[in-house]
């Protein structure tokens, strides 16, 4: 449980293996927060073989906190950063990516403090040549509106329901992880909220972004949430779907061994079914378009 304190902000972001990335974006945090009693910085390293924990040891800024991992835990490492935070909310960051001003960590503060009803505040992602980063995720329009999702590397949450809903699945380890968190905020009546003014530069470093990855733990990861919140026989046209375009992936990567191995594991894990309402499966028909096999034909073909 959190500790009473004047914190309303807390920004946590994960490393791993990165660490002119985790220079780049302390560097650029504390050029906007360090005169910000009200913000905090939490650094996590994931057990990084390259210097960045001997790094991270040398700084020792008052809004600053360190938490260097014995090893690599995937997403579940953003999870003991979220566990110490002080804040309100938490505004989450990869380690390649960070606000482009402090009027974005302001907005966010700002909405979390007039709208109750808010849970989650989606950021609007960019390049580093300010050009927008369009994704499924987030809705295709220069206003404020809802969203049925949101991109990891540019989120903030309200802490409380964060720790609500379990924070990140610790058995996802990589991807999807963010699909997972905003169907567990729908549940709890809170809503997404895209806010344009809220920027984030994504950097997107080449480093650790293996082609195995990319067929395992997506093709894994989206039939568990899929097995979990849907019901037959909409589940099982999703399933196939997702069977399928993992195997494009996988054949296009020459990754087998991996696609096997998620199909494995989508399938003969033990999953606790928590079927969605109508109302909220219909909240997520984007997300369903994205797991169809027909919808993604046709669109590509138009």
């Amino acid at each position: 449980m959190k500790q009473s304190s004047n914190v309303k902000l807390s920004i946590v972001f994960l490393n791993f293996n990165r660490l002119a990335e985790t220079r780049f974006t302390l560097e650029h945090l504390e050029q906007l927060i360090q005169n910000r009693p009200d913000i905090e910085v939490i650094a996590v390293d994931n057990g990084s073989k390259d210097g960045t924990p001997e790094f991270l040891q040398t700084q020792h800024q008052p809004w600053l906190k360190i938490l260097c991992l014995p090893t690599n835990t995937g997403i579940a490492g953003y999870n003991d950063g979220f566990q110490i935070a002080q804040g309100e909310s938490i505004f989450v960051l990869d380690d390649d990516s960070h606000p482009v001003d402090l009027q974005t960590l302001d907005n966010i503060i700002q909405r979390f403090e007039i709208q109750p009803e808010v849970g989650v505040v989606a950021c609007q992602i960019e390049n580093p040549q300010h050009e927008i980063v369009r994704s499924w995720h987030l809705p295709s329009t220069n206003q404020v509106s809802h969203s049925i999702a949101f991109v990891g590397c540019g989120f903030a949450i309200r802490r409380e329901l964060f720790e609500q809903v379990g924070w990140y699945p610790r058995e996802f380890f990589l991807y999807q992880n963010e699909i997972e968190v905003a169907i567990r905020v729908m549940q709890k009546q809170y809503e997404i909220y895209y806010d344009p003014e809220c920027r984030v530069i994504h950097r997107q470093s080449p480093v650790n972004r293996s082609n195995w990855r990319r067929v395992y733990y997506p093709t894994r990861n989206t039939i568990w949430i899929i097995r979990r919140y849907f019901p037959l026989p909409q589940a099982s046209y999703m399933i196939f779907s997702r069977l399928c375009f993992g195997l494009v992936r996988a054949i296009q990567a020459g990754e087998w061994k991996w696609y096997y191995r998620a199909v494995k594991e989508a399938l003969w894990t033990p999953i606790q079914p928590q079927t969605l309402s109508p109302n909220l499966r219909k909240q997520l028909n984007l997300f369903c378009k994205q797991n169809s096999l027909w919808h993604q034909l046709t669109r590509n073909l138009t």
